[in-house]
């Protein structure tokens, strides 16, 4: 068993490599009929994050059904109580709507999700992003923006990194790339 754990964990860290840039970016592409960029696993026991993310062109897209544009594509997040991430976890999200890209919070809690937009940002441009975990809150913050979202948890602080997902129910309608730093 120990032997299948360590195989299991080589060939994640194998094959979740990114592409690391100049700028020490890594990015993340997710491909058309996909949805997630990655299958890596890194735990972490942090409540304080701080990340810079870059989103090109790649990212305006139109759904199928108009209903789905509405959905929140993950960008960056942590589970969190020692739990799978569709139980708890807290995440920064996007999506394209109305010609702008919206940056959104996403949360887990117990199974269900709640999500709300903290700002909007260009295209092309380094974004800073902070993410601080208290006992009662999440604190998140994008550039200037910043949004407190309840927090419960009984868990211990055991969590693991989420990386950029897209969808709902669609999957990506074309290449998308993004950039991330963690700082």
């Amino acid at each position: 068993m120990k032997k299948l754990f360590i195989f299991l964990n080589y060939f994640l860290l194998l094959f979740s490599c990114k592409k690391i840039d100049s700028d020490g970016y890594r990015i993340f592409k997710i491909k058309k009929g996909t949805h997630r960029s990655t299958l890596s696993y890194r735990t972490t026991k942090e409540s304080k994050f701080k990340l810079k993310c870059i989103f090109d062109s790649s990212v305006i897209y139109t759904t199928e059904d108009q209903t789905n544009q509405w959905d929140v594509n993950k960008l960056w997040g942590v589970s969190d109580c020692g739990t799978n991430h569709m139980d708890n976890s807290i995440r920064f999200g996007w999506r394209w709507l109305n010609d702008s890209l919206e940056i959104l919070w996403f949360k887990h809690l117990n199974g269900n999700f709640d999500f709300g937009v903290i700002t909007t940002v260009a295209l092309n441009e380094v974004n800073y992003l902070e993410l601080d975990i208290t006992d009662s809150v999440y604190i998140l913050r994008v550039n200037t923006e910043v949004r407190h979202v309840s927090r419960y948890c009984d868990g211990d602080n055991k969590r693991y990194y989420l990386n950029p997902y897209f969808g709902g129910d669609e999957t990506a309608p074309h290449d998308i790339k993004i950039k991330i730093k963690e700082i």
